[in-house]
């Protein structure tokens, strides 16, 4: 494997290139499919996404994780939009968002990732994975739903990922299977031959939005009835000139910035946009095959710098993402580089390209994203899994299920609190230990004992029977809670008046004498 130090941008652009070109593809219709789910202004979307291409890879230094407008606002966008009085009140708590998410990589608040545990992590990929393919599948057979990129069980316009596939499955188009069996065809041989593998400029993802886009345009010259159309394609909007551009442009309200209502949509939009960036470059940095790590403060400075300039403009609030970072890592790409990249092609097919762009199909794209899904959620991923303890496995798929059903956010914090329960649960039978060394009961402590072990202790404690022989053992104890001292010193002072004949070892005596 290559020595991850000799990793420089510019000598990996042939590497990069190409996956920025695919990623800034695949990131055209999810920047469209999140403003225009959000009720917001589609160039919102689109601004965002720029934005988070060409600025957080300047602060940041995650080497894959790729930056935009990211479904989880949604959400919290519609409500936004329905209790401020403008989009330009909602711009300022863009903002303002940005201003706070500096605040906390300054303060160093991005430790807090670090504190998810990795089966959670994997749930969340393998989840995404699931999600991408459902949410995908439509597309991919011709059906529009209106929400390209969408991650949530429930859709703004009612639809669940379950009932948008059977819908899907009544309006298939002939043509965009067509397109999509093309386009998963390439990609699945792609890497499989040889020659193929070593044309890094002309990667399988690449290679599948040409072909299906140069399929569809064959459809549309020689059997029309086949060839897709209409908003079952890349849908930019054209911008013909400078006014066109400006006409489209939206500044904040500086007005409002004492209105609880801004500050209040900032708070939610800071919570949803650093969790989801922290929990996406936790997921890049396991798909990193040369396992560099990023420094996640840095990672929330470079995501206020470019919440504080979208927000400026007009755009919507901008966070590292999971479904573009992964689409990222599965082009090819190996540097920083093609993030930066992809929001400049993004820049140029927004001010000179819509018109070609236009043309390819949402079919080849949502291909190269179930490709993507499926090896999130490899089913080798779940067979190593399975083998591990119920301690891992079941968060895992706690995690996996949460998402599924309810939303990304959601989703994560039913995963971490079903890790935490099962470390809690693992630490409240090991850490105290019941048996016997000859005719006396030994309770061993080990480890570090709790206020969460107080029970259990207590109850092992009240348990012994009139008259025993009590051998209290803490040579592998690193450290006692104050709360579980004070059971231990009740049960010193009762002790006599139960007949108890009570042995301490491996104590340090200062410990259990020093006063409550």
């Amino acid at each position: 494997m290559e020595n991850s130090a000799n990793l420089s941008p510019f000598k990996n652009l042939r590497a990069d290139v190409p996956a920025a070109v695919v990623v800034a593809l695949v990131a055209m219709p999810l920047c469209l499919g999140v403003a225009l789910a959000s009720g917001t202004p589609l160039i919102a979307g689109l601004i965002a996404g720029v934005m988070g291409g060409l600025l957080v890879p300047l602060f940041s230094r995650s080497q894959l994780a790729v930056s935009g407008p990211t479904p989880a606002i949604v959400a919290t966008v519609l409500l936004a939009m329905q209790t401020l009085p403008s989009f330009s009140a909602f711009l300022l708590a863009v903002v303002i968002a940005g201003g706070i998410q500096m605040v906390l990589g300054a303060i160093r608040a991005g430790v807090v990732a670090y504190f998810f545990p990795s089966a959670v992590i994997q749930g969340i990929l393998s989840a995404i994975g699931i999600i991408i393919i459902l949410k995908q599948f439509p597309y991919a057979i011709g059906f529009d739903l209106g929400e390209f990129g969408n991650q949530d069980f429930i859709s703004a316009h009612g639809e669940n990922t379950f009932t948008g596939v059977i819908a899907a499955l009544a309006h298939l188009e002939w043509g965009a299977l067509l397109v999509s069996v093309l386009a998963l065809s390439i990609l699945i041989t792609w890497d499989k031959v040889a020659v193929l593998r070593k044309q890094t400029w002309l990667s399988g993802p690449l290679m599948a939005v040409i072909l299906g886009t140069l399929l569809n345009t064959l459809f549309l010259y020689a059997v029309p009835d086949l060839a897709v159309s209409g908003h079952n394609l890349v849908n930019l909007p054209i911008i013909r000139s400078v006014a066109d551009l400006q006409g489209m442009l939206q500044m904040p309200d500086w007005g409002l910035i004492g209105s609880k209502a801004v500050w209040v949509t900032a708070i939610a939009l800071t919570f949803i946009t650093s969790l989801e960036s922290l929990l996406s470059i936790e997921a890049a940095d396991k798909l990193d095959v040369f396992k560099r790590r990023t420094p996640l403060d840095r990672e929330l400075l470079g995501q206020g710098v470019a919440n504080i300039a979208s927000g400026l403009i007009g755009g919507l609030p901008v966070a590292a993402v999971i479904v573009r970072s992964t689409a990222n890592v599965a082009a090819g790409a190996r540097t920083k580089a093609s993030a930066f990249l992809h929001g400049l092609f993004l820049l140029l097919a927004v001010l000179f390209l819509a018109t070609l762009l236009n043309q390819i199909p949402l079919a080849a794209l949502a291909s190269i994203l179930i490709f993507v899904g499926f090896k999130l959620a490899h089913p080798s991923i779940f067979q190593r899994m399975f083998r591990l303890d119920k301690s891992q496995y079941l968060p895992f798929m706690i995690t996996i299920v949460a998402i599924l059903f309810t939303s990304l956010i959601t989703g994560v914090i039913i995963g971490l609190l079903a890790g935490v329960f099962f470390v809690l649960k693992a630490n409240y039978h090991s850490a105290i230990e019941i048996g016997r060394e000859g005719a006396a009961y030994k309770i061993a402590l080990n480890r570090e004992v709790t206020f969460v072990n107080k029970a259990r202790l207590s109850h092992i404690l009240e348990r012994l029977p009139k008259g025993a022989e009590v051998i209290l053992d803490g040579e592998h104890v690193g450290f006692i809670d104050h709360d579980v001292l004070e059971v231990i010193r009740d049960f010193e002072r009762s002790a006599p008046l139960r007949e108890i004949r009570l042995r301490e070892q491996g104590f340090d005596a200062p410990v259990l004498k020093a006063p409550i």
